[in-house]
């Protein structure tokens, strides 16, 4: 039976992310329960990185993970993560107190947000309805290479000596002194610190090694991939409703990808998307664009997950000894994971944070905040 310093549970983003920053300096297992890492969340993301997405206490972890993201270092990758995008972040005519909060929601962090009149939005978003008067424009959005990323991560693990057991689900937890046993596929495995980096089945995880679930719960989000006349341009914004009622992009071949920003409360496992939530997002959609759908030609769902105060969960759990949290990343794991997985190794150390996590405070995401 091989013993390892670390143990991690979970190949998606958040597990490979933690596994390539600490695996040069611990022995690392990353067992993963299906065929492939990603398979839930990580590979069903809408892939956009946006400063303002997850509220003003996720920003700092986003605006962090830039620099990484722009200019990855050469051995992790040759090439960034990143292509411009920018946002338009629309509400109706009479509802100018919802772009009035956003502003506010963001004054003093430093992201560039402009307020719009119509004409300025429909320049750039030339089918936008004249109901939707309310915009504010972020530059600095982006799309994000999501499948490049979440690969780099795990080639970067792989490089540092991590071992990755993929159909390993984990069926037993527990302690051998102050040693963690796992059962996993068809193995055993010993290791000094757990690391719960499960996504949707995070708190199941917990209550297999016997400690307090935190309450994170996943959550359906749809979304639809739709041909319309006209077609999309690919120098169009991303569109977010300040109302938190849907979304879209445009993608490649003049399709768009849009979502009703649904939450439907899930139990962890494989979620298929629902027909209501599809109508639901092409009804909002053609209500903030004259033009016509013309077909589906994709849809899809994916599980985010929450922790009760919408914030990720990054440390030692307070009750149970060597027990690491990393969970509850909504749907911002992907744009925060440079600079989450910097703060997880600098706690899981003990070491000093990184210097582009000076904004960051750590205090904010601590397990210990459950109690």
């Amino acid at each position: 039976m091989t013993h390892y310093d670390v143990a991690i549970i979970g190949a998606g983003i958040a597990g490979a992310s933690i596994a390539s920053e600490i695996g040069a300096d611990r022995s690392v297992l990353l067992l993963e329960g299906e065929e492939f890492p990603g398979y839930h969340a990580t590979g069903r993301s809408a892939a956009f990185w946006t400063e303002s997405y997850g509220g003003p206490l996720v920003q700092p972890l986003t605006s962090a993970s830039r620099g990484f993201l722009e200019n990855p270092p050469p051995e992790f990758s040759s090439a960034g993560f990143l292509r411009p995008r920018g946002a338009l972040n629309i509400a109706r005519e009479d509802e100018p107190h919802l772009a009035d909060r956003f502003l506010a929601d963001f004054a003093d962090t430093g992201l560039a947000l402009e307020r719009w009149s119509w004409d300025e939005a429909a320049d750039l978003l030339p089918s936008l309805r004249p109901v939707w008067s309310q915009a504010i424009h972020e530059p600095d959005c982006c799309d994000i290479d999501v499948a490049a990323l979440h690969a780099a991560y795990l080639k970067d693990a792989r490089r540092k000596a991590v071992r990755l057991l993929c159909r390993a689900p984990v069926r037993q937890i527990s302690r051998q002194g102050r040693i963690w046993e796992l059962v996993a596929g068809n193995e055993t495995h010993r290791a000094t610190i757990l690391v719960n980096a499960a996504g949707a089945w995070a708190d199941a995880v917990a209550g297999l090694a016997g400690v307090k679930p935190v309450g994170i719960q996943p959550l359906i989000r749809n979304m639809v991939q739709i041909e319309t006349d006209p077609p999309s341009s690919p120098d169009m914004p991303l569109v977010v409703g300040l109302d938190g009622s849907f979304y879209f992009k445009p993608e490649a071949g003049g399709s768009y990808w849009l979502s009703p920003h649904d939450e439907i409360p899930s139990e962890p496992g494989d979620v298929a998307p629902d027909e209501l939530s599809v109508a639901t997002a092409i009804d909002r959609f053609e209500n903030v664009l004259d033009v016509q759908v013309k077909r589906v030609t994709r849809k899809w769902a994916g599980l985010r997950s929450f922790a009760p105060d919408r914030l990720p969960v990054i440390g030692f759990d307070p009750a149970v000894e060597n027990f690491f949290w990393f969970a509850g990343q909504g749907g911002f794991g992907i744009q925060t994971a440079p600079a989450a997985s910097k703060l997880a190794r600098a706690v899981l150390l003990g070491q000093s944070p990184d210097d582009s996590l000076r904004a960051v405070d750590p205090g904010l995401y601590a397990a210990a905040r459950f109690g």
